[in-house]
């Protein structure tokens, strides 16, 4: 990656009100371009490739994060970020993973084969909504789809306010309007599942073949995983993009307000019901069942909704009481050590 300006690697006012003229003086602002196992790369105005060694002294960092370094070249601060993408941890692990940070649009790709599933791309709306991030629904294999147009109505009907756009990946002039997103000082993200064309669709707007990509596998159509780490990207149209693993195991949590922004319908519907606690089963005055027996909401929608609502408020509270429990260890390591102290001085 060639040298940029900050400007160009996304730095704006949101960022510079938060620094003094003596931290711009005394300190080098970085962007975190990669994130590895135990370090990340950075780019500066001096640098397209810095690596720093990750320790547990460190903030958590994500990639897109902004940093100040020292003269030493070593972490100082974090600035607070515009946006952020998290999930809890894929498995059984209790645990907070961030995905990327200060992204300006989301690229959620979803193909046109049996991986269409808009119960999915509502999950990585709440995702994307609750990050503070704009969603662009892009349905990949278009070239290969014969109801283009039926797929494509789907996907809008879930907000007729959403940008949908359907694309061969691997043609230019297809991805035309996608350039849009990808300007001067933008960052853009890749979400989706594994086999869904992400990383043939990275290489198009890169105009090189810098991803690998490997073939969806031929007994359940399900891609391969083609992209181990986070990494920025310096895209033809001067932005940057983000390209990210697939994540089949995409588990949200603290993102009540996302799924509420998804599915602002059922909201709006719900404060229409005449008791301010209906679960939208079997009470009666209920407008949300209404609405599904007028043929003005899919049942799917509202069953999709409670799901990721449970889902959400499930992983948020076993999130919470691990940060509980890990805030009364670490008090209870700190009066060890106090009195341990207090021993020795007698």
């Amino acid at each position: 990656m060639s040298l940029l300006s900050l400007s160009q690697m996304g730095f704006n006012a949101f960022f510079q009100q938060q620094l003094s003229l003596e931290q711009l003086e005394s300190y080098t602002l970085a962007r975190i371009s990669a994130q590895h196992r135990a370090h990340i790369e950075l780019m500066t105005e001096l640098h397209t490739n810095l690596k720093m060694s990750v320790t547990s002294l460190m903030v958590d960092l994500t990639v897109g994060d902004w940093i100040l370094i020292n003269q030493q070249g070593l972490f100082e601060q974090r600035l607070d970020r515009q946006s952020l993408f998290a999930r809890k941890s894929a498995g059984s692990k209790v645990d907070l993973q961030l995905i990327a940070a200060n992204i300006n649009t989301v690229f959620i790709v979803c193909s046109l084969d049996d991986n269409f599933n808009l119960n999915r791309i509502e999950r990585y709306l709440a995702l994307a909504y609750e990050a503070n991030v704009e969603p662009v629904v892009v349905l990949t294999k278009a070239d290969c789809c014969h109801e283009v147009d039926k797929y494509r109505g789907q996907v809008q009907s879930l907000d007729p306010m959403l940008m949908v756009e359907a694309v061969n990946a691997l043609d230019t002039s297809s991805i035309e309007p996608l350039k849009a997103w990808c300007a001067t000082g933008k960052t853009v993200a890749f979400i989706g599942s594994s086999g869904v064309g992400k990383s043939t669709l990275v290489n198009t707007l890169l105009d090189d073949n810098s991803q690998l990509t490997a073939a969806s596998r031929e007994d359940d159509n399900r891609g391969r995983h083609t992209t181990t780490s986070r990494s920025l990207h310096l895209m033809p149209t001067g932005g940057l993009l983000l390209d990210t693993p697939g994540m089949r195991e995409l588990q949200l949590v603290d993102c009540e307000q996302g799924i509420s922004d998804t599915f602002s319908e059922i909201t709006a519907l719900a404060n229409q019901c005449r008791f301010a606690n209906c679960q939208h089963h079997s009470e009666p005055g209920c407008a949300v069942n209404v609405a599904i027996e007028e043929g003005d909401l899919e049942s799917r929608r509202l069953d999709n909704y409670e799901k990721l609502l449970k889902e959400q408020a499930r992983n948020s509270a076993t999130l919470a009481q691990k940060r509980s429990k890990d805030k009364n260890l670490g008090r209870f390591y700190k009066s060890v050590i106090k009195e341990s102290k207090q021993r020795k001085n007698k």
